[in-house]
């Protein structure tokens, strides 16, 4: 995976051209971090809804969930164990 910027400056030996041809191997160039999390994923990466959350079942939210989670636990030990620092 590669920025697709990149491409047009791709120089590959010709072993590694023939194992992309036969499908051995695989070159891509992504324009942005969710095309990329998509290949290496098979899934929606997400998008941010107004209100500020992500689409359901997507990668985004799933991270935005683990990360509030964390922040969640860290703000309650921070705070001797009251996540509001009550």
């Amino acid at each position: 995976m590669i920025p697709a910027s990149n491409v047009r400056n791709l120089v590959l030996n010709d072993e590694v051209v023939d194992a992309v041809k036969n499908g051995y191997f695989k070159i891509w160039g992504v324009s942005t971090i969710d095309e990329g999390i998509e290949i290496l994923t098979g899934k929606k990466a997400g998008r941010r809804k107004a209100d500020g959350s992500f689409e359901k079942g997507t990668i985004n939210q799933l991270v935005d969930a683990q990360l509030r989670a964390l922040t969640e636990k860290w703000m309650t030990f921070s705070n001797g164990g009251s996540p509001k620092g009550k």
